[in-house]
């Protein structure tokens, strides 16, 4: 039997349209509902989004700034 650990990473995306917190919290809301996210930060002020979680993938996470309305660039 092979046991896999799961290893939490973090990753910045630069999020471009976001200028309030409202944009943060639709980001953030979108993003957070991934099944491998554990956590989100948004700097709205940076245009910044920061993921952790073990297994992320860069698509799904661009789909769901795209599902919030923003584009990762």
């Amino acid at each position: 039997m092979t046991h896999t650990a799961n290893i939490d990473e973090t990753r910045d995306y630069a999020v471009a349209g976001m200028t309030c917190t409202h944009c943060a919290s639709s980001v953030r809301e979108e993003v957070a509902g991934l099944p491998a996210v554990h956590a989100v930060d948004v700097d709205v002020a940076a245009g910044l989004l920061t993921v952790t979680g073990s297994g992320l993938d860069d698509d799904e996470i661009r789909a769901a700034v795209a599902g919030a309305g923003y584009g990762v660039v």
